[in-house]
Formats: C-alpha cells, structure tokens, sequence
C-alpha cells in the first residue's frame, strides 16, 4: 500500500530581531512562496521585550494551526526559542515537526558583543539556562566557525546535547547581513536534506505496520 505524503510547511522562526527585508530568513520565504511551497512564519519581535515565553507561545501559535507536517528553519536566537519550545510543548517523536534546522545559534550562557543582550537581561527575561534536553525531532545544526555570538567549540557542545546532526559551515559569521548573508541558498539544501530523511521514516513506519520486509527500515538509516 502507498501512502499519500504531504508536502511539509516551512515554519521560519527569526532571532530577535525586526522584520530585515536583506535577511537570508525573508529571502526563503519569498523564494518558497514563488515556487508555491506551504510556508509560515513566526513574526520577528524584535529586542525591545526580550520575553522569551511570548516567543515560545508565538512558535506554538503558528505550528498548531498548522496540518501538514512541518519543518522549521531556526536562526541565532530562534533555535534557544525552539529548545524553549520543545521542552514547554513536548510532542511524541516525529509527531508532526519532520526536521529542525538550527542555523548559528548563538551562546546565551557568555557575554555577547554590544549591541546584544546582556547576560543579566536575557536572564531576567527567562532565556537563561538554556535548555539543553534532547530535541524530540530530528534536527541540523549550521554551525560557523567564526560566529561573534558563539565559540565554534560551544556551539558544537549544543548540538551534541540537542542531538543535532552537526554541518560545518565554515568561517560564515553570524550568517546575516553584516556577515555578507543575504542569500543563503544552503538553507535549501538542509531543508531537502530534512525532507528526505522524514519521507524515509514515513516509509519505514508505515512497513513496519504493514509489515513488510526490513529493507524498507534500512533505508530510512541511509537517508
């Protein structure tokens, strides 16, 4: 038996930040909205309220209005938001979210550059500890090397604890517009990279129901 798949919803979920029309974020959304892709986004909330229980609720409002299965495309701040998520609204494995890309977050738990939150602002504001359980899903994390938010070594630390799937990005910045970001056309790729992997499973899980052979539950392994 075949099953029908749906074609996923992109959640994009910004850091704090405003609505950045140059933004590698904005760009996707217009680029998956051109090729009629299903696509949500969070609002950008901007710095001036650093609430981060309003942002966990804001992700919450967009994804359970949501149908079809989602993939959700984290930046800097967004992917602490989506820990915070995930632990306030746990879900069952692969119920709904299909993938998680986390792209350069960020390193709440040190001092950043001015201009950013202090340590004792993004505490008072419910950001601090940040949450360090293993993501229900399956996620990517874009690392850079040369993040001014976020050692490498720190980043690489998060995703083991999250249990991401770790991508070297290389010397990236803080992959936004002042690091030449912009266009970010690897966003695409780890999006497709998702996708397959949980069209993969979708076909694993369903042999096994019917119970077909094993190697429909091999290959969702070497997806």
């Amino acid at each position: 038996m075949t099953m029908a798949r749906r074609e996923p919803t992109i959640v994009i979920v910004p850091g704090l930040r405003d609505h950045v029309a140059q933004h590698w974020q904005t760009l996707l959304e217009a680029r998956l909205r051109a090729q009629d892709r299903p696509v949500a986004v969070v609002p950008p909330m901007g710095r001036d309220d650093l609430d981060c229980a309003a942002r966990v609720e804001a992700i919450e409002a967009v994804v359970a209005r949501i149908e079809t299965p989602v993939i959700i495309v984290a930046h800097s701040g967004g992917c602490v938001m989506i820990a915070h998520w995930a632990r306030r609204y746990p879900r069952a494995p692969g119920d709904a979210i299909a993938g998680v890309l986390l792209a350069a977050p960020p390193d709440f738990e040190a001092p950043m550059p001015d201009g950013y939150p202090t340590l004792e602002a993004l505490d008072a504001s419910g950001w601090l500890p940040v949450p360090r359980a293993p993501l229900p899903f399956a996620s990517i994390v874009a690392a850079s090397r040369n993040d001014p938010l976020a050692r490498y070594e720190r980043v690489l630390e998060l995703a083991r604890m999250w249990r991401s799937e770790v991508v070297d990005l290389g010397n990236v910045g803080h992959l936004n517009p002042a690091s030449g970001f912009g266009e970010w056309p690897g966003a695409d790729d780890l999006i497709a990279a998702l996708e397959r992997r949980a069209q993969a499973r979708d076909v694993a899980n369903e042999a096994s129901r019917q119970g077909e052979p094993q190697e429909a539950l091999d290959a969702s392994r070497r997806a």
